[in-house]
């Protein structure tokens, strides 16, 4: 994977997050947030999945793939799980302090 198409994602990534207006008090939101985490973490799944493509082309000796090439699927998939996972441990500790909330 080149350099340039990382950056070309994080500036698509960039102009979708500028082009998000804030919503009123009370309004719909477009996706509710199940859609967006189930979305999320398909995502992940996704990249790990690459990752390990990647990783079963190039032990076949492919010539197509490069170690570096395997490294940087191998890291981009590992920082998408990882962030997944500190997601959902605040997901669980911020519903412990909800539920601990006195009513």
């Amino acid at each position: 994977m080149k350099v340039d198409g990382i950056q070309a994602e994080m500036r698509a990534m960039m102009v979708e997050a500028s082009n998000t207006a804030p919503t009123a008090t009370g309004a719909k939101v477009g996706a509710d947030f199940g859609d967006l985490l189930t979305k999320a973490i398909n995502n992940v799944n996704s990249l790990q999945k690459a990752s390990g493509d990647l990783q079963t082309r190039f032990d076949r000796g492919d010539a197509d793939v490069s170690l570096s090439d395997v490294m940087i699927a191998r890291n981009k998939s590992s920082v998408a799980f990882d962030a997944t996972v500190q997601i959902r441990n605040k997901l669980v500790e911020s519903y412990k302090d909800l539920m601990n909330m006195p009513v």
